[in-house]
């Protein structure tokens, strides 16, 4: 019971993730985009996947990967969520450097800027947490309070993104994911019972 159950989990995490990622393989809007470009978008994606990942290993969800295992995973996931970020801002950036100013100085008149901009800025100020718990000083509580409140706002910063953005991902898929992502967060959230 135990082992078809990880399965399932694991099962469904695997095409949460890989359904978009296809979907947007096939877009046709790829045709007539660079390839820097492409490598953004599917930096943004990968981004939102491991947005999902991220909650579901700190709360203990995904099978093999409880306890200490959960918590480097979600540590090393952090990372490369760090990693795809950089890339998809640098990517944009290089193929429309007037865009990409605009959105990281809140002047883009496109609103998906603004959720994309607010997530990446909480995905920075979260990692130096993160990589200065020890140097803080801050009591434990304290710490935890400050960074899930951060991961509250680069989840709601990076669904609402997705959402806006009219892009190579695939609708539905798209609504799917961010609709786990945000029922992932709240899920870990209410189980760490971090504000009591």
């Amino acid at each position: 019971m135990k082992l078809t159950k990880g399965i399932l989990i694991w099962s469904g995490l695997v095409a949460a993730v890989c359904v978009p990622i296809a979907a947007a393989a096939a877009s046709p809007l790829l045709e007539w985009r660079d390839p820097v470009y492409i490598l953004a978008c599917f930096a943004g994606i990968a981004s939102l996947s491991l947005v999902l990942v991220l909650p579901l290993l700190i709360g203990g969800f995904l099978p093999g990967l409880k306890g200490y295992l959960g918590r480097r995973a979600h540590f090393w996931t952090g990372a490369a969520l760090l990693v795809t970020l950089v890339v998809h801002v640098v990517g944009l950036w290089i193929t429309s450097p007037p865009d990409t100013i605009d959105a990281l100085v809140f002047a883009s008149p496109t609103p998906f800027s603004l959720w994309g901009v607010i997530a990446m800025w909480a995905i920075f100020a979260a990692a130096i947490l993160a990589a200065l718990r020890r140097r803080s000083g801050l009591a434990p509580r304290t710490w935890r309070i400050a960074h899930v409140t951060l991961a509250v706002v680069i989840v709601t910063g990076s669904a609402v993104h997705g959402m806006l953005v009219e892009g190579v991902m695939e609708s539905a898929s798209k609504a799917v994911l961010c609709a786990l992502v945000f029922a992932a967060a709240i899920k870990a959230v209410i189980h760490l019972r971090v504000w009591r």
